[in-house]
């Protein structure tokens, strides 16, 4: 499979377990990551359309190039290519387009047979100190269920699946004490908002893995090193769920 990404820092993270989760089932996956930090869909259409080289072009987690959003596009025949809304806009519908739309048709002109996915991400740790976090009224409930209602919108204006890596954050953080980190559980995120390079990353590097190949979780075999398999399992379980609609 040929995977590319257009995103920010969010998709790194995404990314961070993916190329080794897929290797693990016998699947050989060539993922690039084309990302501008805190991009957002306004920004990517800008970069779309003065065609900068400001992106990094990071194959398999390493970064091999800068590159345009062009190029990114013309560099192999992609199977899946995923785009994303910058963290703080995911759950404000009205940042979305028409970027997303103009995005949408360009990319397809040009990679007609991929498949096409938009990137759901997670909300904010209920703790995190930012005046972008405020929108949601420093609230991760409400700003989870505002990207959700943000998210459905965008997947049916252009008639695309989402990968729900958001969903499995907090469903992980809902309805298992080892994360509940408002009680005394670990948290998901390492600074407030991207993932930790553990458990965090693993999630969404999980949900992504069972997503595009349609797996069960538990045929992952890969686990990163210092992981307690027990927690790994409580994630398995709850990737299993939020793709299963549970």
């Amino acid at each position: 499979m040929k995977l590319l990404s257009i995103g920010n820092s969010f998709s790194q993270d995404a990314h961070g377990f993916l190329h080794n989760m897929f290797k693990s089932v016998g699947v050989d996956v060539h993922n690039v990551n084309a990302c501008v930090a805190g991009c957002s869909l306004g920004m990517h259409w800008d970069f779309w359309n003065n065609d900068e080289k400001v992106y990094l072009f990071e194959e398999k987690g390493v970064l091999k190039k800068h590159t345009t959003f062009k190029e990114a596009l013309n560099a192999e025949k992609w199977d899946v290519i995923t785009l994303q809304q910058v963290s703080h806009y995911s759950g404000k519908y009205e940042t979305y387009q028409p970027f997303l739309v103009d995005l949408y048709r360009e990319i397809k002109a040009i990679c007609p047979d991929a498949k096409f996915y938009i990137h759901k991400t997670w909300a904010y740790e209920y703790d995190f100190v930012s005046s972008n976090f405020e929108m949601y009224n420093s609230d991760q409930k409400y700003m989870y269920e505002c990207v959700c209602d943000a998210n459905k919108k965008a997947a049916e204006s252009i008639n695309v699946d989402v990968i729900p890596a958001g969903d499995v954050i907090q469903y992980l953080r809902e309805n298992t004490k080892e994360f509940d980190y408002k009680n005394g559980g670990i948290s998901f995120n390492r600074d407030g908002f991207h993932l930790t390079l553990d458990y965090g990353r693993y999630a969404a590097s999980l949900t992504w893995c069972c997503k595009l190949l349609g797996v069960d979780a538990f045929d992952v075999k890969f686990i990163p090193a210092d992981c307690d398999e027990n927690l790994i399992n409580k994630i398995k379980k709850a990737v299993n769920a939020v793709l299963k609609g549970e």
